[in-house]
């Protein structure tokens, strides 16, 4: 597709909108076991968009069961609200999304005889909807504290609900107190705050701990038991939660189960196992939009029932940030994430526009502080690559992507294969690739991996470099992408190669002017541009060099920076590269290249402060100049 002269077609940019965007948006999936059949702390996490079984992402503050059921979780962090040990507790706990590891206390329930709550939630607040009690209570996700009152209530007192909502509508389906099944459906406004619950319509049989997933538009309810006669049934029901109505039927589980859980990622909901009466670990999988049967996605690590789920891209939060009525995709806007500074490391996104001279502004804020991380991007989101964080205890394997046109933050993409800081990318169209990684202080492996920029998910392994080292600086066309220099620790002068859309080992290309590491790199889809670095010594240096990405060969001098600089990024469109930040001094500014000329650079304007070490990021870099 062609952007002649940089001027768009409105149906151009609404199908590379389209294409690029990620409608599923969730990554992550948290499953509290609940009873295994003892009661346990036990939490799995599930990568949604790759499939798969569970593994192990931490525990509870506190061993239980029978937590409010629903996407109590925004698009960072989730809460376990309540619950049994068999003792009703009033615990609510809460977990990151970009980390693994235990639970963090959050705060108590208001109402301390709850448990078997429907879950509701929004980008703002997590909802407790009955649950012995009728009442409704909610929590502000961001922040830690005790539940609050709603000022309303459900239409009656009852618990072993299975619960879901969209931004605007939370939904409670069946339940009992105690013995006295239910098929109910209440449905509440979430924005609302002092309303109760109204009749919404009812199951086709009445019945508990069922279990709830949805889209923005759709709920299904799947599975539940009742005691008169002992049933567990098989039978998913949907409803459309914009209008009111009894539930219709949509399909049906692999097995007959009660007291499972349900989670979503818009797209494809998913339930758990539970109890049919024998408990069990499989988790199903169906397409919300399209009825039919339920089919086998994979199994927790160990068998669960009472248990709950939720995942960072549910029903009840936005799909995707709208694009802005002053910004086209492709227009040339340059993305700083995070880095390192004289007072240390940066949490902070800068931006500017590459094709107009002037000083970067403030963006948004990375998920967690970043430095020493790689970068790719396509032409609607921009990624941060692993880095290196005190505030999650070192070397990463985060995956964090931004939307270009939000001006707004970050948000969990997934995970990188390997852990590590001082990495190079860059970027086909389609692909992202992650190379050049330090794992341990001054230890690196020859690791390649790639992730596909459109979805969200952890990344895959694409072959090896023909030499180990880190700290390289990386620029691509939308065919080839090249690794150049490094360290292993000892200077490397070693240019690597790549074919970005197949998959494999890495072969030489040729050498640098001179064993270099940490220079900025950049590229048109014609040239590749190295510049600065440290040398042998060690010592900074403002050589400029470059090659052509569609031969092989050595480097050829192209010029000097403004200053003799290391640990600077470059970013580029295909007229004009920039480079930006670097050491020593963490100096702010931002020089200029005109790319298919030769020269010196020249002044383009500042940063908003002076840093180092940070992941740059173009919408016009030469790996989307096809």
């Amino acid at each position: 597709m062609s952007n002649s002269g940089n001027v768009w077609k409105i149906n151009q940019v609404t199908n590379l909108t389209k294409s690029n965007f990620n409608y599923r948006d969730a990554t992550r999936a948290i499953v509290g076991i609940g009873y295994s059949p003892t009661i346990v702390n036990t939490v799995d996490q599930i990568n949604i968009n790759s499939g798969g079984n569970a593994i192990d992402y931490g525990d509870l503050t506190v061993a239980r069961g029978e937590v409010t059921r629903g996407n109590t979780s925004n698009n960072t962090r989730g809460v376990m609200y309540g619950g049994r040990t068999p003792t009703i507790v009033n615990t609510i706990d809460f977990n990151e999304f970009a980390t693994t590891g235990n639970f963090t206390d959050f705060g108590d329930t208001q109402v301390s005889t709850t448990s078997g709550g429907a879950g509701a939630g929004n980008s703002i607040r997590a909802y407790k909807l009955g649950g012995r009690t009728a009442n409704i209570e909610y929590v502000n996700i961001a922040s830690q504290g005790n539940g609050i009152d709603f000022g309303g209530d459900i239409s009656s007192a009852r618990y072993r609900l299975g619960g879901c909502s969209n931004e605007s509508r939370g939904f409670t389906f069946g339940g009992s107190i105690p013995g006295a099944q239910n098929n109910q459906i209440d449905c509440v406004n979430l924005a609302s705050l002092g309303n109760n619950g109204f009749d919404f319509g009812d199951l086709t049989v009445a019945r508990r701990q069922l279990a709830a997933a949805g889209s923005t538009t759709r709920a299904l309810a799947s599975g539940g038991y009742t005691d008169s006669p002992a049933n567990y049934t098989n039978q998913i029901q949907y409803i459309e939660m914009a209008s009111t109505g009894n539930t219709i039927d949509f399909g049906d589980l692999t097995s007959a189960r009660g007291y499972h859980s349900g989670f979503s990622n818009k797209v494809k909901g998913f339930f758990t196992s539970g109890y049919d009466p024998a408990i069990s670990n499989s988790v199903d999988v169906v397409n919300i939009s399209s009825l039919g049967n339920a089919s086998n996605f994979g199994d927790l690590t160990t068998n669960s029932g009472s248990s709950n789920a939720y995942t960072n891209g549910h029903g009840g939060l936005p799909s995707f940030q709208p694009l802005s009525v002053t910004y086209m995709p492709g227009s040339g806007r340059v993305l700083m994430l995070g880095g390192n500074r004289a007072g240390g490391d940066r949490i902070t996104i800068d931006m500017y526009n590459i094709n107009t001279f002037g000083n970067a502004a403030d963006f948004g804020d990375l998920v967690t502080i970043t430095d020493d991380n790689g970068s790719c991007a396509s032409l609607i989101k921009a990624f941060s690559l692993g880095g290196n964080s005190a505030a999650v205890s070192g070397y990463m394997n985060y995956i964090q992507q931004v939307y270009f046109a939000s001006e707004g933050n970050a948000n969990d993409f997934g995970d990188l294969i390997t852990a590590g800081r001082d990495n190079a990318g860059f970027n086909s169209t389609t692909r992202g690739v992650n190379g050049c990684v330090n794992v341990s202080p001054g230890a690196t492996n020859n690791s390649i991996d790639y992730i596909t920029m459109a979805t969200t998910g952890n990344a895959t392994d694409f072959g090896n470099l023909t030499v180990a080292r880190f700290n390289a600086s990386g620029f691509s066309s939308p065919v080839r992408g090249l690794f150049v220099g490094g360290e292993t620790p000892s200077f490397s002068n070693v240019i690597d190669y790549i074919t970005i859309a197949s998959a494999g080992d890495a072969t030489d290309f040729g050498d640098c002017l001179s064993a270099t590491s940490r220079s900025g790199g950049l590229a048109s889809s014609v040239r590749g541009i190295m510049g600065g670095g440290l040398v042998s010594g060690p010592s900074e240096i403002n050589v400029i060099a470059y090659v052509t990405i569609a031969s092989t060969g050595n480097m050829t001098d192209f010029g000097d920076l403004t200053a003799t600089l290391d640990e600077l990024e470059g970013s580029s469109t295909s007229v004009r590269g920039c480079f930006m930040g670097g050491n020593p001094g963490y100096v702010n500014t931002i020089q200029y290249i005109t790319i298919a000329s030769t020269g010196n650079a020249a002044d383009f304007g500042d940063m908003t402060e002076g840093s180092s070490g940070f992941a740059a990021c173009s919408d016009s870099n030469g790996g989307l100049q096809a």
